[in-house]
């Protein structure tokens, strides 16, 4: 057996042996239990469309996110996301967990939503036209009573 040979056969078996690391395949969403009142209904798609697989307990988890390595950084990316801001968490401080400024801040400078997650989910990127107007929206929908 020559060498890339040997390294192909490793690198599989290892490969299938991370597969065993019981992390990152819990995929059941909490129930929703308050949400922000959106100021409107085109304020709340926006933030569906490129905030809500990690910001809410609304998230859609992909076939890819079972298979380790991947379910790894999924998992930990969402459950990171929901803790600093968690729109389906609203009533329990889901808006206390990050500063309505460096939210829009994120938004604007094209931080949020990241990249890696664009290139797997293209309908996400948003225009800086709709950056703009959901950093303003989000801005007012902070000072908002809870729905």
């Amino acid at each position: 057996m020559n060498q890339l040979t040997k390294t192909a056969v490793a690198g599989v078996a290892f490969f299938l042996f991370i597969q065993l690391v019981p992390f990152g395949r819990n995929h059941k969403n909490p129930p929703v239990t308050g949400e922000p009142s959106w100021s409107t209904t085109e304020l709340r798609a926006l933030a569906k469309k490129a905030c809500f697989d990690c910001h809410s307990n609304e998230t859609v988890w992909p076939a890819y996110s079972n298979i380790a390595p991947m379910s790894w950084l999924i998992y930990y990316d969402v459950a990171a996301a929901r803790k600093k801001l968690n729109f389906s968490d609203w009533q329990k401080g889901g808006r206390a967990g990050e500063d309505p400024a460096a939210v829009a801040y994120q938004l604007t400078s094209n931080n949020m939503p990241p990249f890696r997650y664009i290139i797997a989910h293209p309908d996400a990127k948003l225009s800086s036209q709709e950056r703009k107007k959901l950093a303003e929206g989000l801005l007012a929908t902070f000072s908002q009573p809870i729905k």
